[in-house]
């Protein structure tokens, strides 16, 4: 028998994770949900971002979840306790997963305004250890361009440029990147960020976390993603937001569309 699971992000950062479980397991069936008629999610303010974590968790109640993942670092920021108690499942984080597993002395953070604001990774990482010293940068405009199809990459090189600077000058050893759209852009911040430094993707810690969790009762040996058991939802434009997932995952997928809200 599969394994229920959820994964829920603005819009496509949700596939660094779903890419990272399927890498792992077969095991699983998913429900993707991108709210991506309210994306970007990071210049909400925290009281916005509640009622959508209260909107996305009721959605999910009747989906017999065994789990969720959130892949959304902002809703998990600010509002990881209302998913929680709603959901009454094991709720897998971003956050918490990668801060347990941070050993050096400086790391750099890179996030949307709302996660920065909330200042949850800087806690979560100095509560595992407090001798790290934590240096974060707002990235207000990532979200946006990397949801762009196609997405302009002159543009994407030169905010990298701008919001990589000030965590490069405090000499960090490493860089979390704190918003799941991020490792879709990998390639560009690793041509800017040297070497040495190492680039922390959270969702593999989220993923060993679930792992441990959840025994795999299907390995999967061939290394090959499997997208014959994930389903998608989308709170708009779903034409656009089959292409994103053509675009990303390489898949032609039915979208199906949702609403969230309540009261609209």
């Amino acid at each position: 028998m599969k394994l229920k699971l959820g994964i829920f992000d603005s819009g496509i950062g949700g596939f660094t994770i779903l890419k990272s479980l399927l890498e792992h397991r077969c095991d699983v069936q998913v429900f993707y949900l991108a709210d991506n008629k309210r994306n970007p999610y990071g210049g909400k303010k925290d009281e916005e971002i509640k009622e959508i974590a209260y909107e996305i968790s009721n959605w999910f109640k009747d989906k017999d979840l065994d789990a969720l993942l959130i892949a959304c670092n902002t809703t998990n920021a600010c509002a990881l306790n209302i998913l929680q108690k709603n959901l009454k499942i094991p709720c897998f984080d971003l956050i918490n997963s990668v801060s347990e597993n941070i050993t050096v002395d400086k790391v750099g953070i890179l996030a949307t305004t709302a996660t920065i604001r909330s200042l949850t990774y800087k806690y979560c990482i100095e509560a595992n250890n407090k001798n790290i010293t934590v240096f974060q940068q707002a990235c207000p405009e990532f979200v946006s361009e990397i949801e762009k199809v196609p997405v302009n990459l002159e543009r994407i090189n030169s905010l990298s440029e701008i919001y990589l600077k000030p965590l490069l000058n405090e000499k960090i050893q490493a860089i979390i990147l704190g918003c799941s759209h991020y490792p879709l852009i990998y390639k560009t911040l690793r041509r800017k960020i040297p070497e040495e430094i190492i680039i922390i993707d959270p969702a593999n810690a989220l993923i060993n976390k679930f792992n441990n969790s959840f025994v795999q009762s299907q390995l999967n040996f061939h290394k090959d993603f499997c997208f014959k058991d994930i389903e998608f939802f989308a709170t708009a434009e779903i034409d656009q937001f089959s292409l994103k997932v053509t675009n990303w995952l390489g898949i032609n997928k039915k979208i199906s569309l949702v609403n969230l809200q309540t009261d609209a």
